[in-house]
């Protein structure tokens, strides 16, 4: 590996180490993070009470939601970061585009689940307002709620990652071929694949632990948990792939090993969270368990389901097109979607703005501060695309040494890079809008504009990618999400037009 990887894997590292502290100094310096997350929510049908101070739809305000959360989500994109870099490093197209096909088909499994974050993250706030309801007559089984619904999620988890490390051999074959892989890379894929797919189990209970922190408001342990499991993976992959020599194996391991590891560390953070021993940590009581609870997991995100599969179905297709145009192609762009990757995490931090501001306007049929907190999180959201734009501008050519040293790989990514530069700016509006409708628990609106969005997509990304090729392969990556702008904010015009708001919401 050359020196620059070297550099560039201990940046990665040193920012791992370092989040957590950066996220306490935050709070201190923003109180009203703290505000935001503790305001209690409101009733669907509640109307504006003059007892109640407004919204504070305030550009600090934003801000404050949005930046520890943006600390805490760009933990996540490094496991795909990290193993990528150090593939790209190995000297070995085939090694990088296979982990390019490796990466897209996990995706397609795992975010498929992840209803099991939606749900936690909604049924656990709930919990937490009943207990709050009923602080004054608590007792010792008063974690019991919070603490079923993380068990229920966990085993829900264990189920479903049981079922695909069953289904390994059939869903690897299947996968590959779906993708279009050549025979080396799929060869180098499934290499990858069959050391990872040992880790799915504590990959779907990530999703489960990241949702029910979250629906508490404690972003504090999210960020932990996943700083913990970047250095882990950090560590242990540079010592399988260099000190054991192991290779493509050694980095899935790496990897597999520090989401086992995360389980850990995110059960010893629960303990202690819910302030129990360990033993009652595993203590189930099984009224908890029955069937319509366990369901419900599922039929409250049943819309999201369906917008998620879209969205990931697309970047597969993306992912083929790429693949039958050969492994060079592939691996470039392996490394230049990681930029849309990283970006999408940052972007989702003015996101999780939106999406509280506007739910709680929302929740007070306040459409007048709505329309205020829909234009500036925009301005937000657009602002922090610029910057991010302009980031990765000053930096593409060094990130591409770091992240290969595969000579015609990094010319042809270099020749593309502009089109990967540019996505904070083509796609913040998706990740924005995205954020409003989600505060509207729009969730028909949601799946209807997914579903939109397919019908155009795939043949017209299909003439694209005929007419053009690499070029068609870019042009349709933009068009995934400038089209997810489009409808969705059809749909917010068409509401604002009619100035009924409350239409996309369910009902009570």
């Amino acid at each position: 590996m050359s020196l620059g990887a070297f550099v560039f894997i201990a940046i990665l590292s040193l920012m791992s180490n370092v989040l957590p502290y950066i996220f306490i100094i935050i709070q201190h310096i923003y109180p009203l993070y703290r505000q935001s997350i503790n305001e209690p929510p409101m009733s669907a049908n509640s109307a504006p009470s003059p007892v109640m101070p407004p919204i504070d739809t305030s550009y600090k305000r934003i801000v404050a939601i949005a930046l520890p959360v943006l600390l805490a989500n760009l933990a996540m994109p490094l496991q795909s970061v990290i193993d990528t870099a150090i593939v790209g490093n190995m000297n070995d197209t085939a090694k990088l585009a296979g982990m390019g096909l490796a990466i897209q088909l996990l995706s397609l499994l795992l975010v498929s689940f992840n209803f099991l974050q939606y749900a936690s993250s909604g049924l656990s706030a709930q919990a937490l307002g009943q207990l709050a309801n009923n602080a004054g007559h608590t007792t010792a089984a008063a974690p019991t709620p919070l603490l079923s619904i993380l068990q229920r999620a966990l085993l829900l988890a264990c189920i479903i990652g049981a079922t695909l490390l069953i289904a390994k051999p059939w869903l690897i074959d299947f996968g590959l071929q779906a993708l279009s892989a050549n025979p080396e890379s799929g060869r180098a894929a499934k290499t990858y694949l069959d050391v990872r797919f040992w880790g799915v189990i504590a990959e779907l209970m990530n999703f489960a632990f990241i949702g029910w922190f979250a629906g508490q408001g404690k972003t504090r342990y999210m960020l932990y948990q996943q700083g913990f499991i970047a250095v882990l993976n950090i560590v242990l992959t540079l010592f399988f792939v260099f000190s054991m020599q192991m290779g493509l194996a050694g980095v899935a391991l790496g990897t597999t090993i520090a989401f086992w590891l995360g389980v850990l560390m995110a059960l010893w953070l629960s303990r202690q969270h819910l302030g129990i021993s360990w033993t009652a940590l595993f203590q189930a009581d099984r009224q908890h368990f029955a069937k319509d609870k366990m369901l419900r997991l599922f039929s409250l995100n049943k819309d999201i389901f369906v917008r998620t599969l879209v969205l990931t179905l697309s970047f597969a297709w993306i992912t083929r097109l790429s693949a039958q145009s050969g492994d060079v192609i592939l691996a470039a762009n392996a490394i230049l979607l990681q930029v849309l990757s990283i970006s999408a995490f940052a972007l989702d931090g003015v996101a999780v703005s939106a999406e509280t501001l506007s739910g709680q306007a929302a929740g007070r049929r306040d459409w007048p501060r709505f329309r205020i907190i829909v234009k500036r999180t925009g301005v937000v959201s657009y602002g922090l695309a610029i910057m991010l734009s302009g980031i990765w501008w000053l930096a593409m050519p060094t990130y591409l040494g770091f992240m290969t040293n595969i000579e015609s790989v990094f010319a042809l990514a270099y020749d593309y890079h502009l089109y990967a530069v540019l996505l904070p700016l083509v796609g913040v509006g998706a990740y924005w809008l995205d954020g409003i409708f989600f505060g509207l628990t729009a969730g028909s609106v949601i799946r209807n504009a997914a579903l939109i969005l397919a019908a155009i997509f795939f043949p017209l990304s299909w003439l694209l990618y005929q007419q053009w090729d690499m070029t068609g392969i870019w042009l349709s990556v933009w068009c995934l999400l400038l089209l997810r702008l489009i409808v969705l904010g059809g749909f917010l015009y068409r509401a604002h037009q009619s100035g009924r708001y409350e239409k996309p919401q369910p009902e009570a």
